[in-house]
């Protein structure tokens, strides 16, 4: 299972078959919009022209981001810098409710064809912008792979020139859940979590992903913080902080270990934690991009100088893979989603 063979590093890619050219490294936006403590619009702002300066041409943002609030400070960069990014978005269930039920949860309930329509417009208006390039569902559900209503919806965006392609958003623990609407060819782009510490996706995901050239964009490549190698056992976080109620305890101590372990393996190379979790993530040229979170101009420095180092060797590829099966893939836990007991 291990990773496709990658050609020396390039700050640019395609994603998929879309004819949209991302960088490799990109930059979410959750943290500027809200749930992960104290957030200065000013502090985000800055962020952005750093990434935007050193050459982050990928911006991924969500209109329940700070209800909004990401998406307009991204409009407000873009325009007062004068020029256009690629901007992938995500419309959210339509009753707030993110965990889906496999043969239980209707899809109609969370995204009915006019709901998904009227929300392009709120996420056009938020950015200032006359089209989206990734418009993405914010969950899904296995059961749903045979649904083809929300699939015209969006067919409707894209003839009306206010979408550039189609994405899902996969759920935390279950990377293959939209596979099924890969191989009917309804989905360009799929979002998915994928690190040194959840590498499910390159068993059954990229490969497919590669056999219809959809694009994967890679979130939370630093563990929501983990991989930057700076935790240890006595992490605390700020109450309005969403790790405050996730990385505790055992789980704290678990994620803790196994990062010490990588941090081995880093060294190894020469590499900080930080800069080998973006370059595991970018070494697989099925990653079209990796889409980490920074909140101020040093974290967006920081990836955008790791998007110009070269890909890892495959030994130290190898060695997180051995890691992985002997270890990491056991009670995963790596996002504000449920983990897996796996």
């Amino acid at each position: 299972m291990s990773q496709g063979t990658a050609s020396p590093s390039s700050a640019r890619r395609s994603l998929g078959r879309t004819g949209i050219e991302v960088s490799s490294v990109g930059i979410g936006t959750w943290a500027m919009g809200a749930e992960w403590g104290t957030q200065q619009d000013q502090e985000s702002i800055a962020a952005l022209h750093q990434a935007l300066d050193m050459g982050c041409r990928l911006l991924d943002t969500a209109q329940v981001y700070g209800q909004g609030r990401s998406e307009q400070l991204i409009g407000r960069v873009l325009k007062e810098r004068g020029e256009r990014v690629p901007i992938a978005t995500k419309v959210p269930p339509m009753d707030g409710i993110w965990e889906t039920i496999p043969g239980v949860t209707n899809i109609r309930d969370k995204f009915p064809a006019t709901y998904l329509i009227e929300r392009c417009e709120v996420s056009l208006r938020n950015l200032q912008v006359d089209y989206v390039d990734v418009y993405q569902l914010h969950t899904w559900c296995p059961s749903w792979n045979e649904e083809i209503e929300w699939y015209e919806a969006m067919l409707r965006l894209k003839e009306q020139g206010k979408i550039k392609a189609i994405g899902i958003s996969v759920s935390d623990h279950r990377p293959d859940e939209a596979n099924g609407t890969i191989a009917a060819g309804r989905v360009e782009s799929i979002q998915v979590i994928y690190n040194l510490l959840e590498q499910r996706p390159r068993y059954q995901l990229f490969p497919l992903a590669r056999i219809h050239n959809v694009g994967i964009l890679a979130r939370v490549p630093l563990a929501s913080g983990a991989l930057t190698g700076t935790w240890d056992e006595h992490k605390t976080f700020p109450p309005d902080d969403w790790r405050a109620n996730v990385f505790t305890g055992e789980t704290l101590r678990r994620t803790v270990i196994r990062v010490n372990k990588l941090k081995e393996i880093a060294a190894d190379v020469g590499s900080d934690m930080l800069e080998f979790a973006i370059r595991f993530c970018i070494s697989d040229p099925t990653v079209s991009s990796v889409i980490p979170g920074a909140r101020n101009p040093r974290q967006a420095e920081a990836l955008m100088r790791a998007m110009q180092a070269s890909p890892l060797p495959h030994s130290a590829i190898e060695r997180t893979e051995e890691l992985w099966e002997q270890d990491l893939k056991h009670q995963i836990r790596t996002s504000i989603g449920p983990g897996s007991e796996a």
